[in-house]
């Protein structure tokens, strides 16, 4: 009875949350070129209603990011040209981890069988790396901007990882590149393409970030077993 209350309780909350971005984003609306064509204006309303603005960023934030809809890069660059880095930070840190957990929540009480029949291939790779490394292999999927968001989040939802570890670990995780797109914000008017602010240095930067801890814990498992 919990888990079908679970059920119905997630398919009413998604069901809201498409009713609410159908109707206050229309199609097209989250584009490089259209975000540089209104920020001026959304820059006048947030300085008019401060705080207002940065609810419903956040609530906006969360909703692109739980139904795993394209354009949370762009909000988040949206987020540092609005409100700056660290007010920006504080806002997409816990919008986008609060986003991606619901999404690995909806993964695991509702399309738990369409998830590992689709990602057949990529659930064995994830399931050895999560009982191998544990939360050390989460980190480094969520610094390397190699993986998907949304992938991560729906593969996430069918592993034994707990909500509490997902959290922290996404939320830590995350935080580099949010920081680089919300300091980019800062010349919205001048960006051309996405690919101008993950540069190739940048990508290289964070796939070593996030392979460190995999790589210590490696060495530091083959110390021991020599040691003894």
């Amino acid at each position: 009875m919990a888990t079908n209350a679970r059920k119905i309780i997630l398919i009413c909350a998604l069901l809201g949350a498409f009713v609410v971005i159908y109707t206050q984003l229309p199609p097209d609306s989250l584009t490089l070129e259209n975000l540089q064509a209104r920020h001026q204006a959304l820059l006048l309303y947030c300085q008019q209603a401060p705080r207002q603005s940065a609810a419903l960023y956040f609530i906006l934030y969360v909703l692109v990011t739980t139904l795993s809809l394209p354009g949370a890069a762009l909000l988040t660059l949206l987020g540092g040209a609005l409100f700056g880095l660290w007010p920006g930070i504080l806002l997409v840190s816990f919008a986008s981890t609060l986003g991606a957990t619901l999404a690995m929540l909806v993964s695991r009480y509702l399309l738990r069988d369409w998830v590992q029949h689709r990602f057949a291939g990529q659930m064995r790779t994830v399931n050895d790396g999560v009982a191998r490394d544990g939360a050390f292999y989460l980190f480094a999927l969520r610094l390397m901007p190699l993986f998907p968001f949304f992938v991560v989040n729906l593969l996430a939802g069918v592993t034994r990882l707990g909500v509490w570890r997902y959290w922290w670990v996404s939320q830590l995780g995350m935080l580099p590149g949010a920081i680089v797109y919300l300091n980019a914000g800062h010349q919205l008017g001048q960006i051309t393409s996405l690919h101008d602010i993950l540069s190739p240095g940048v990508v290289f930067a964070f796939t070593l970030l996030g392979l460190l801890p995999l790589i210590t814990r490696w060495l530091f498992a083959r110390f021991s077993r020599t040691s003894l």
